[in-house]
């Protein structure tokens, strides 16, 4: 059967194609043809409110500052924020080749639905077929100049938008952020066997609001109780790659649209880790 009459549903076709015998149909959307993107790492987890923006943020931050040339797709459809965190306003432009991204002020490429729409503080309320055709557009149709490490900023849980990324991008491993509240093991156990139903590597975990520094005698803080991160790791054989603090000064940079001139030393080691992935 011919590429072009492949209707992907191996079980009703009688063709001894490459992807069935492989097992699966290859489903990996082309890039558009002036891109060149290195990598691509998903910042994903299990639900909302843990702070996937602000790790993918400063990812892409810290890698941008050793020297790479960084992009962020902003997957998450229906509730942008990564423009907001880096001062991005206006719509982004495009020609018959494709789209460009917005720049920032350190030159991290940024595509996000808050760039293209008239009115950012519109709400997108788009069925979920449509948002994951959004999100593959973001790949096929967005020129990524020289991409070294492409940063996809995921909405949580593990339904369209997830499974578009897994299936459409050459995605080369998942950093999952959960936060110390006792859920956290079964927010991790749904993205990590998401990943692994997906064949994607996943690099490790990050907890987020993990303590508050007290500002007079320099003691950790734990706001939402004991962390139950290591038992966690541990029981899905992942790595701890960082624990970030809960500090009013983040939240400050990222609403005031500064998140690149924050220093996060707890995520360098997860930093560490994309580049170890990207050298694989």
């Amino acid at each position: 059967m011919s590429e072009e009459n492949c209707n992907h549903n191996c079980s009703s076709c009688e063709e001894n194609c490459p992807s069935r015998e492989s097992g699966h149909a290859d489903f990996m959307a082309k890039p558009n043809p002036r891109s060149k993107v290195g990598h691509v790492i998903g910042i994903v987890s299990g639900k909302g409110g843990v702070g996937k923006s602000l790790v993918t943020s400063m990812l892409s931050v810290l890698i941008n500052r050793r020297g790479f040339h960084t992009g962020i797709l902003d997957a998450d459809i229906t509730g942008p924020s990564i423009p907001k965190m880096f001062g991005l306003h206006g719509k982004v432009t495009g020609s018959d080749a494709g789209i460009i991204p917005a720049k920032t002020k350190s030159g991290i490429d940024v595509i996000s639905v808050n760039l293209l729409l008239d009115d950012e503080s519109a709400p997108v309320v788009w069925r979920g077929p449509l948002i994951g055709n959004i999100v593959k557009q973001f790949w096929t149709d967005v020129i990524w100049p020289d991409v070294d490490y492409l940063f996809v900023d995921m909405p949580p849980g593990t339904g369209d938008v997830p499974l578009t990324v897994f299936q459409s991008l050459p995605v080369d491993g998942i950093v999952v952020v959960t936060s110390p509240q006792e859920l956290v093991s079964l927010i991790v156990s749904k993205a990590v066997n998401m990943a692994k139903m997906m064949n994607i590597p996943i690099l490790g975990i990050v907890e987020n609001m993990s303590y508050v520094k007290c500002p007079d005698c320099g003691k950790k803080i734990k706001v939402f109780g004991e962390s139950h991160l290591d038992e966690t790791a541990k029981e899905y054989g992942l790595k701890v790659l960082g624990r970030v603090p809960l500090d009013p000064s983040i939240a400050q940079k990222c609403d005031g649209g500064s998140v690149e001139e924050i220093q996060m030393p707890s995520l360098e080691k997860a930093a560490d880790a994309v580049q170890a992935a990207g050298k694989k």
